[in-house]
Parts: C-alpha cells; structure tokens; sequence
C-alpha cells in the first residue's frame, strides 16, 4: 500500500486500538515525529517499519499486501476491458451492439477532426506556423487521440467477431502508433525539434508498413461482409503504398479520406448484423 492510504491506515488501527501515538511508539522503537510523519503521509516508511508498527497494532501485514495485489488485479482489469484484449466469449449481444455504436460515431469524429488536424500539420509542416492556438492545438490532438482509440476498438471487436487475429493485433499497433505520434506531435510544440522531417519520414514508413497489413485484413472480411470491406482494403494498401515513398505521403492522407468513410460504414453494417442475431429475449439498456 502507497502513502498517503498506508499512513490513514495505521492511524484508523492505532485509534481502533485506542492508542495514543506516544504509546504507540513506546511500542514498536520509533520516534514520535516519524509515526506522525507516517500517518500524514510526508514519508514512505521502510518495509521493516511497517511490519514493525503492524505487528505492535496486532495487525496482519499480509491483508495489506493482498489489498495492493487486488488494486494491481482491477486496475489490469479495467485496462483489459478498455483495450478489448480478451472479448468475454459470454458477452450479451447488447454490449457488442453499445461497443460498436461507440466505435463508428467516434469514427465520423475522428473523420471530422482529420481535417482540422491536416491543416495544422501541414502549416506547422510548410509554413512553419500554427494556425491554431496552442491550447486548441493540445487539446485537438488529444481529441483525435480518443477518437481514433474508440475507432480502433471497433475493429477489435470485428476481428472478435470473425476470428481475423490480424486485423485484431493491427488495430492495437494502429492505437499504439497513433499514441506515440500524438504525443511527439504535442511535446514538439514546447521545444526546438531539429529532427522533426526525419521523425515525420519515420512516421510515414512506420504507418505505410501497418497499413498495408492492415488493408490485406480488412480484405479477409470479403467472406462475411462482401465487397465493403475489399473495397476499403484496396484504398488502405494504395494509400500506405504513397506513405512508403515519403515525399508522396500527402496523396496517401488523400485516398485514407474514401477509406475511413468505408471503414465507418463496416462498422456501422457490422452492427447491423449483431441487431439482427440478438437473441429475442435481449434488448438494448437504456
């Protein structure tokens, strides 16, 4: 357990106890001004003084322990459950319906604001200036960042849905990219980058090589969904296929806009789809 939650812990034991912190010292050979500091949270004891302190509270250290190791356990939990990692198989039909709902809105906002965010970048990149204040721009960024993680898990669940592993394990390597970038795009602002065009260069190889795997995915969707997902796929190859050569990566921002829109629209179908096999006796939560 952390400060300052171990400190309020040993002084709701040490009044439970109904001990005085003098008495409490007496107890366990330490000074009255560190039991206080301890209590208040300024300073992390060492392991020995806590087990010490504990142990003169008639305290099992262990339930301590097991008290962090369930705060570890929910906190990978949740992050389990945000990132889809592992779809629980026993999952109602009605909570697909809410993730995908979520992932094709914040698709169309995550298509809105590439507009805004590409005339940002490409003044920052051409002219050399922002167009938007900085507060804007940071918080712009960290917008498109969120819409395009909703986005992303949409995919995830498709890849779920149809046991595409691929388009699951690119989906995560898109959000991933997209966090780093996003945040290189962000920290660029407060110092002098004289790397920023090799950085960028980078960027765009790094996301021509993921976006060539992740269109061949999108395609193995052909079975289940038809031509849609073909159709987006081919758009997400020739598009990754301008950012490989660098200089022609505008072209393949260009031909991504056709892409998204149909990306937008599986999802959308998909749902469709999972409406149509919800079992009768589910129906969606208000």
């Amino acid at each position: 357990m952390k400060q300052p939650e171990l400190g309020k812990k040993i002084s709701e034991l040490r009044k439970d106890k109904g001990l005085t912190q003098e008495e409490l010292v007496d107890k366990c050979n330490i000074s009255v001004q560190t039991l206080q500091r301890i209590e208040s949270g300024e300073v992390t004891p060492r392991s020995y003084t806590v087990k010490t302190i504990l142990a003169a509270l008639e305290y099992d250290i262990n339930k301590i322990s097991d008290l962090d190791d369930k705060t570890a356990r929910s906190f990978f939990e949740w992050l389990r459950e945000a990132l889809l990692i592992d779809i629980n198989p026993d999952k109602p039909a009605d909570y697909l319906i809410k993730q995908l709902n979520i992932a094709w809105l914040f698709g169309l906002i995550y298509f809105i604001l590439g507009f805004l965010e590409g005339a940002a970048e490409y003044y920052r990149m051409k002219e050399d200036q922002m167009i938007f204040s900085i507060p804007f721009y940071v918080c712009m960024k960290i917008s498109v960042l969120i819409a395009f993680f909703f986005f992303q898990r949409g995919f995830i669940i498709i890849g779920h849905l149809f046991k595409n592993y691929l388009l699951k394990i690119m989906s995560f390597v898109l959000v991933f990219g997209m966090l780093l970038i996003i945040s290189y795009d962000i920290a660029s602002i407060f110092y002098e980058s004289i790397e920023r065009e090799f950085i960028l260069g980078s960027e765009a190889l790094t996301f021509g090589g993921i976006g060539i795997l992740f269109g061949i995915s999108l395609i193995k969707l052909q079975k289940p969904l038809g031509q849609l997902p073909v159709i987006a796929g081919i758009f997400e190859i020739f598009a990754a296929c301008f950012f490989l050569t660098i200089f022609f990566a505008f072209v393949g921002e260009i031909i991504l806009i056709p892409a998204e829109l149909l990306e937008i629209v599986i999802l959308y179908k998909v749902l469709e789809l999972v409406k149509s096999k919800r079992p009768e006796n589910e129906t969606t939560p208000a």
